[in-house]
């Protein structure tokens, strides 16, 4: 029984979820999983009229929610440090300027957040039209910040295919040197991986876009919608930081 025991307390799946977990983004990006599946799902029994588990689910959805403005304290600050290192750092000038304008924006956005969770934690009262136009100013922020990721995701992606390209092209015929070779085969890798991943942060933004697109107004979709789209993001946010977290290993 001990055994057993060991086997599964000791497995190496368990020790990757407790080094995940261990890391405030890495719970941050489990939260929000089951903070936008709730959304959904109480969307979905609410739809087929069950009230009952549809406030349980919403209610979770909520104190996840600010759950999560709380565990986000002190992240403007590290947005706006990342503002100013892509402003000091050379490359393309588009890339740049939607990296900075990005940086910005989330800054706006988790400064305003901040204070909604002030707020719900009666730290400060707002007034309900204050709060009201917080909410709002934190959207279009947050919207904005989307925007500049989805623009600099276009630039990248067209200089990285443009690079690849280049690179291709620079194939000699004949006899070759081993050295140069393999050189411009690690390039080449390294160009996939970050085409790779651009692609894979673009498919997040589009997904995400409708989250603040909804609250501001500017989409009429359904709480299924939104919490349909939020979840999938959310967990391609949640694959991609376990990969980072736990050096690429999957099981």
């Amino acid at each position: 029984m001990a055994t057993i025991a060991s086997q599964v307390i000791l497995h190496p799946y368990v020790s990757q979820s407790l080094k995940f977990g261990s890391f405030n983004v890495g719970r941050d990006k489990l939260y929000r999983t089951v903070q936008y599946f709730s959304r959904f799902l109480a969307w979905f029994l609410l739809s087929r009229g069950n009230k009952v588990e549809a406030a349980r689910w919403t209610a979770l959805k909520s104190h996840l929610g600010i759950g999560r403005k709380l565990m986000r304290l002190g992240k403007p600050v590290e947005h706006l440090q990342a503002a100013l290192r892509a402003a000091s750092s050379t490359g393309e000038v588009g890339e740049q300027v939607t990296s900075i304008g990005r940086q910005l924006a989330y800054f706006g956005y988790l400064t305003y957040d901040t204070a909604l969770w002030a707020n719900a934690a009666k730290f400060i009262a707002l007034k309900p039209s204050t709060a009201e136009k917080v909410t709002k100013a934190s959207n279009r922020f947050w919207l904005a910040g989307i925007l500049f990721s989805i623009t600099h995701g276009l630039l990248k992606a067209g200089r990285l295919a443009h690079d690849a390209k280049k690179l291709r092209n620079s194939e000699t015929w004949g006899e070759k040197d081993l050295s140069d070779e393999a050189q411009r085969e690690v390039r080449q890798l390294a160009l996939e991986n970050l085409r790779a991943d651009t692609r894979y942060q673009f498919i997040i933004d589009l997904f995400d876009i409708w989250i603040p697109a909804s609250n501001l107004g500017l989409v009429n979709v359904n709480d299924g919608i939104v919490g349909f789209a939020g979840f999938i993001s959310s967990l391609m946010g949640l694959r991609a930081q376990w990969l980072a977290i736990n050096n690429g290993k999957k099981n």
